[in-house]
């Protein structure tokens, strides 16, 4: 009953994006320009997909956007998705992934709905520099506001990701090793991928894990501690044991060995990987009146064809069919 792909990855964790929409335009994701892409689904057709999904061995679920914090109906999502089981007739771990403007108001009514954790995108401890990669003015003190919400609300520990690019903001990286000692959240950085809809990406521009922990340890000593097989970020704490960092190293230090991991696009689009260049029409085969059993076989005719790994920097790399705004993060 469980799925599982043909190099024998058990497939676990599912993210799905509920809209295209985001009230940030930050520079390294999009261009300012370009708005949604994509249509969004009604809430209920999210749901079922959930519930044949997690019919099928799926324990984790992730709800991405866009913004997911601007999806009407959200915290009844949240609780109707509390309601389910696994298969081993436990709760689903529920878990939100945000840019935090809206956080500090939905925090409490997420967290009684039945979210189990939520991590905030945030790329700049400065309040002017996050407004110059945000696009949008007074932001930061929005998301900390956000993240002292999520706190209270007991969705500890909250994550912050941060999204590295050379000469852009890694000269936050001591500031967010404070940042995580001083707030007693778990920051984790990212290498940029090619996902962009504006910036180019090089291999330059990519600040990998070997020089993150090179250059954290100038601020203080960093040592890595155990993490689970199939987490994507390699986990440290500082000497002294205040602060947890993560690192998550898809260009340096691949992990689609151990990918547990499917994704649903807004518009109900199945992706076996970031980098897929097809996608498989889980929607369009609802919209057909397919039966759960139907859309069952087909996820695992999808799943089937995840990819073995994703080619970032090698000759030939093609890029991925979507950017990363419209795949859902």
């Amino acid at each position: 009953m469980f799925l599982t792909d043909k190099y024998g990855r058990d497939i676990h964790d599912l993210r799905i994006s509920i809209t295209d929409r985001c009230n940030y335009k930050c520079v390294y994701c999009r261009s300012g320009n370009n708005g949604p892409s994509f249509a969004e689904l009604a809430i209920a057709d999210y749901l079922r997909m959930v519930r044949v999904f997690v019919g099928m061995g799926i324990t984790k679920v992730r709800l991405t956007g866009g913004e997911p914090l601007l999806r009407r109906g959200l915290v009844e999502m949240v609780t109707e998705l509390s309601q389910m089981k696994t298969l081993a007739g436990r709760p689903l771990d529920i878990a939100i992934t945000t840019n935090g403007h809206l956080l500090a108001e939905l925090a409490k009514p997420l967290a009684d709905a039945g979210l189990s954790r939520v991590t905030v995108s945030m790329d700049a401890v400065e309040p002017q520099h996050f407004a110059r990669i945000t696009r949008v003015p007074n932001g930061y003190e929005r998301v900390a506001a956000g993240i002292h919400a999520a706190q209270r609300a007991g969705l500890d520990p909250v994550k912050v990701n941060c999204v590295l690019l050379r000469g852009f903001n890694d000269d936050q990286i001591a500031g967010f090793g404070r940042f995580a000692r001083e707030e007693g959240v778990v920051v984790r950085f990212i290498e940029f991928m090619p996902l962009e809809e504006d910036r180019v990406w090089s291999p330059e521009i990519v600040i990998t894990l070997d020089e993150i922990v090179r250059r954290m340890g100038d601020f203080m000593p960093l040592r890595e501690i155990e993490h689970q097989r199939s987490e994507t970020a390699r986990r440290y704490v500082f000497a002294d044991g205040i602060g947890e960092i993560g690192i998550i190293a898809p260009v340096s230090h691949p992990f689609c060995g151990q990918c547990s991991r499917i994704r649903v696009t807004s518009d109900g689009k199945i992706r076996t990987c970031l980098f897929s260049v097809r996608e498989h029409d889980l929607a369009g085969l609802m919209a057909e009146g397919a039966s759960d059993e139907e859309m069952s076989d087909f996820i695992r005719q999808a799943v089937d064809r995840k990819e073995a790994r994703h080619h970032i920097g090698e000759p030939g790399f093609v890029a991925a069919s979507r950017t990363m705004v419209h795949i859902g993060g």
